[in-house]
């Protein structure tokens, strides 16, 4: 049965992401909703996925210097950092930390619609919830998420330099020529296309499980706690596969 349940539910997915593709691109455009959704979903994530992210490029940096002091990778930190950020740790970590926050969020919302019966409600109007619900949620985060994780990644290097700079006395210069001379379009290509997919898996599976809940407020409830679980496993499984076709297409 669990496997017909998979079944079931990966083709109710597939269904719901034609359907809000299609809906997105029907006029009119709820361009005003879309752009309330961006600030609601992206803007106010700013805060906790720039934390993440800069920490994380000052423990790669500190991790990097004193684990391998013997071979002077010290004056290759900037390199280490930057592509660590860019081709990895930054869509990962901003897909995990923002999607568990705006995906519950989502799921909170709609399922809360959906057990009070507005979502009944609106069909009943002839008003198409996905075009009004689902559709905005989505373009919101494909803009937003690749956006944040960028920002991220420069904050997570700016992490980095000041940790090399002030800890471990490498001049900015250095860091930022290892960078520049390091760094290439194809590292920053597949972090970028890592988070457009990340982007719609947190937002057809928050609008998903949303339009799904059933059971009152305790099945919110529920619904809310496996958005962030399959979230987070269907995020990391997902990079493994975008990891070898990035690889793939680079090499």
């Amino acid at each position: 049965m669990r496997a017909r349940d998979f079944v079931t539910r990966t083709g109710e997915i597939a269904l719901l992401s034609g359907q809000a593709f299609a809906a997105m691109a029907a006029r009119p455009l709820e361009t005003r909703v879309w752009f309330a959704q961006m600030e609601q979903l992206g803007v106010r994530s700013l805060g906790v996925a720039g934390i993440a992210t800069t920490f994380t490029g000052m423990v790669l940096a500190l991790q990097t210097a004193y684990s391998l002091p013997a071979l002077g990778v010290k004056y290759y930190i900037g390199a280490v950092v930057a592509k660590s950020l860019v081709r990895e740790l930054g869509p990962v970590l901003t897909a995990l930390i923002v999607g568990g926050r705006i995906g519950s969020g989502m799921t909170a919302e709609i399922g809360t619609m959906t057990v009070t019966e507005q979502i009944d409600a609106m069909r009943s109007m002839a008003v198409d919830p996905v075009k009004k619900l689902v559709a905005p949620k989505l373009a919101a985060v494909l803009v937003m998420l690749p956006s944040l994780t960028v920002i991220g990644c420069g904050l997570g290097i700016l992490g980095g330099l000041l940790v090399a700079v002030y800890q471990l006395h490498v001049q900015a210069s250095v860091y930022l020529n290892n960078i520049a001379q390091n760094l290439t379009l194809a590292d920053v290509v597949s972090g970028v296309g890592k988070s457009f997919v990340f982007a719609y898996i947190i937002a057809i599976i928050g609008c998903y499980n949303g339009l799904h809940t059933q059971g009152g407020a305790d099945g919110v409830g529920r619904a809310t706690t496996d958005t962030v679980v399959t979230l987070a496993i269907t995020i990391m499984i997902s990079d493994y596969f975008l990891t070898r076709l990035f690889i793939l297409l680079i090499s």
